[in-house]
């Protein structure tokens, strides 16, 4: 079992390039090996044709994730037009094909602009989201056709960066800042749709999860060959990389630990830190913050 330096199981986070045909859980399952601890999630799902930055979070540092999923992702993707799938990715079966190349650059860019900004968008139908209790993907997998209710997301970048053309399709290199719960194969989807010749995604590379970038993330083979505890980002640095800091004093931090709630401005989830450790996660409405998350019971250190 693989332990840090002082042999208490590691706490933090580890960005991981995840390889295409790998799914998000596999990856999990690597890592609860390569650390030597059961306790390891990860921040925000990737398909197995996806490859990039897979959020994993390991010990006290799991208590972060339900922040983490709610961050802006980044995305580099290839879309194809003249070709509508299944699954509205390159791993569905081609369900129709029309010839792309009389749609022109320009057309395509005012298509791209009415799919940027705060928009409705509707969830693939073979995605995760229950449907009656069951994921919509069984549901399609046993031939039930499903159509889930479009729900408002916003897509902040949506560059174009490159077109080809090859046979009867066009191939679009595009880069897309996107709120958490952006399906960017629907969006592939939509401007197929959009421009009357259909469309699907046939790449995806995850840049960056919140401030977490690929610059920060190593790939299994790095973390096979060294030892994986050193690349886990400290319980203190991953929350400040996750939540907005709140700096607290000695006291404060004594009152946090014992679960009491504080004086403090402004609003939302914050990290209280005190001499460099994450004391707690904390909820800040009217005037206080109460913890949600101790990190450190009775503000004993870490």
């Amino acid at each position: 079992m693989t332990r840090s330096s002082n042999g208490t199981e590691p706490s933090g986070l580890v960005v991981v390039d995840k390889p295409a045909g790998w799914t998000s859980h596999d990856v999990v399952a690597r890592m609860r090996r390569l650390l030597g601890t059961r306790k390891v999630g990860h921040g925000g799902t990737l398909d197995p044709m996806a490859t990039g930055v897979l959020v994993i979070a390991c010990g006290k540092a799991t208590r972060l994730l339900t922040y983490i999923t709610v961050h802006d992702k980044s995305y580099d993707a290839t879309i194809r037009l003249g070709a509508s799938t299944i699954t509205d990715d390159a791993e569905g079966e081609v369900v129709s094909a029309t010839n792309a190349l009389h749609v022109t650059d320009s057309e395509i860019a005012a298509a791209v602009a009415v799919l940027t900004g705060d928009i409705m968008q509707r969830p693939s139908s073979v995605s995760a989201i229950k449907v009656a209790g069951e994921r919509s993907y069984a549901r399609v997998r046993a031939g039930e056709q499903v159509e889930l209710p479009a729900r408002p997301v916003t897509v902040s970048r949506f560059d174009i960066l490159a077109a080809r053309r090859s046979g009867e399709v066009i191939d679009i290199d595009v880069a897309l800042d996107v709120t958490s719960g952006t399906y960017v194969r629907a969006l592939a989807r939509d401007l197929g749709e959009a421009l009357g010749v259909g469309g699907h995604l046939t790449a995806l590379r995850r840049t960056a999860v919140g401030d977490v970038t690929l610059a920060d993330a190593a790939t299994l083979e790095q973390l096979e060959v060294d030892d994986a505890v050193t690349h886990v980002i400290p319980l203190a640095e991953s929350a400040a990389k996750t939540l907005p800091v709140l700096a607290v004093d000695a006291k404060a931090a004594t009152a946090l630990g014992y679960g009491q709630r504080i004086p403090s401005d402004g609003v939302g989830p914050a990290v209280a830190m005190f001499d460099g450790k994450a004391i707690a996660i904390v909820e800040r409405a009217q005037g206080v913050a109460k913890p949600a998350v101790v990190f450190e019971p009775a503000g004993q250190a870490q």
